[in-house]
């Protein structure tokens, strides 16, 4: 990986992620999916075109599941990294149990970078996660 240059008046940018959306066709499937992995409860949306599921967030960068028109799940294309927590094998241990599958299981970065692991999530959809131990 090489370095990037900067323009000389351009400011850095604090994170380069700034939101991310998960695509659904069976939304409520994928908001128990989400649910169950990770112990938490999204909080739903929906309107007219699209529905929506609200991961919970205090600070940082948010997202949520997405269901309507051009929300196509797909196992090709960017790879989003979710906070797997203190340890990613916790949420990783409910992803088959869930209706997904394990690609990747836990595997070391480096001692400063921490561990990840791939996963297929209930509508196809690849996604990793990152933890630190």
């Amino acid at each position: 990986m090489g370095g990037i240059r900067q323009k000389k008046n351009e400011k850095e940018l604090k994170d380069f992620v700034s939101w991310f959306e998960i695509p659904a066709i069976d939304f409520n499937q994928a908001v128990v999916f989400y649910n169950q992995i990770f112990d938490i409860e999204l909080t739903q949306q929906t309107n007219e075109v699209n529905k929506m599921a609200f991961f919970p967030v205090k600070s940082g960068i948010g997202g949520a599941i997405i269901c309507g028109p051009g929300s196509i799940p797909s196992d090709k294309g960017p790879l989003i990294y979710l906070n797997g927590g203190k340890d990613l094998n916790t949420v990783l241990s409910r992803v088959k149990s869930s209706g997904g599958q394990i690609v990747m299981s836990k595997t070391l970065i480096g001692q400063e970078e921490g561990y990840f692991a791939i996963f297929i999530d209930c509508q196809g959809n690849k996604l990793a996660l990152h933890s630190k131990d």
